[in-house]
């Protein structure tokens, strides 16, 4: 069997992961396209309505139109997952080349450290740092890129071990190329290769984590529309209003799971052409 049947047969999946991530992505960039109301209008007289045509997502207990939160939610929602991914990959990327290149010291240092902080479960070390520096969009971006940071560090110094002794770089060191250009130019982009498909899937676990931390009001403050914050907000009326915790959960789980798919199909295309 050639490989082009498995690559399309997967083509139906990979569209289905990509349209609603592109979907979100439109919304992010501009939702008062389809946001036909204010995210922050209330209107306590149709509070708590349910779904209907003049409300797609029904109202929640302030009478604001939740389809417009929803829409409005997910710039702040996505940048939060971006951002923490964002910050990983760079403090992983530098973390893990100094590991590598800065001798036995400092690899020994550093991933005597990684393991401490892998030791943690990244949601309790992320909570735990967000908790120490205070709430905030910024304080879970950085809460979530040092739960995430230690993983990607070890990533990045294995392949630039590997890196390290190929043929090219040996022979970039036997023509007397400068050790700054020798990084730049051979190492760094080969070793942080994995680790950019690595983040694809990393980042559904980021959105997921920062939904998380809002929930328990660490993020982004009311009245601001975040979807973990919406599903905070939601929970005391699930009873009597279901939709004020269905519709931001599944913009959360569409989100992380479209992101997954692609993430982990980049993943599988990564690891079949580097082994061709």
């Amino acid at each position: 069997m050639s490989t082009a049947a498995p690559a399309r047969r997967g083509r139906p999946a990979l569209l289905l992961a990509a349209l609603p991530l592109l979907l979100l992505g439109l919304v992010a960039l501009a939702p008062g396209l389809l946001a036909g109301a204010s995210p922050t209008d209330t209107d306590p007289v149709h509070a708590l309505a349910a779904p209907s045509g003049a409300h797609w997502f029904g109202t929640d207990q302030l009478g604001r139109d939740l389809f417009a939160r929803v829409l409005y939610g997910a710039r702040p929602s996505l940048l939060l997952g971006l951002g923490s991914i964002a910050l990983a990959v760079v403090g992983g990327a530098l973390l893990g080349l100094a590991a590598a290149l800065g001798g036995r010291w400092a690899d020994q240092l550093l991933m005597r450290l990684a393991d401490v902080l892998l030791a943690l479960p990244p949601i309790l070390l992320a909570l735990l740092t967000v908790t120490i520096l205070g709430s905030g969009s910024a304080n879970v971006m950085i809460a979530i890129a040092i739960a995430l940071i230690p993983g990607y560090a070890r990533v990045v110094r294995a392949e630039t071990l590997v890196v390290r002794r190929s043929g090219y770089v040996e022979a970039a060191v036997g023509l007397g190329l400068p050790r700054r250009v020798l990084i730049l130019r051979h190492v760094l982009p080969n070793a942080v290769g994995p680790l950019l498909v690595l983040a694809t899937v990393g980042f559904g676990t980021a959105l997921i984590a920062a939904s998380g931390l809002s929930f328990l009001g660490l993020g982004p403050q009311p009245p601001s529309p975040e979807w973990g914050s919406m599903l905070s907000q939601g929970r005391g009326f699930l009873q009597t209003a279901w939709w004020l915790g269905v519709f931001p959960g599944a913009a959360v789980t569409l989100a992380a799971l479209s992101v997954t798919v692609l993430g982990r199909r980049a993943q599988a295309h990564y690891t079949r052409r580097t082994a061709a």
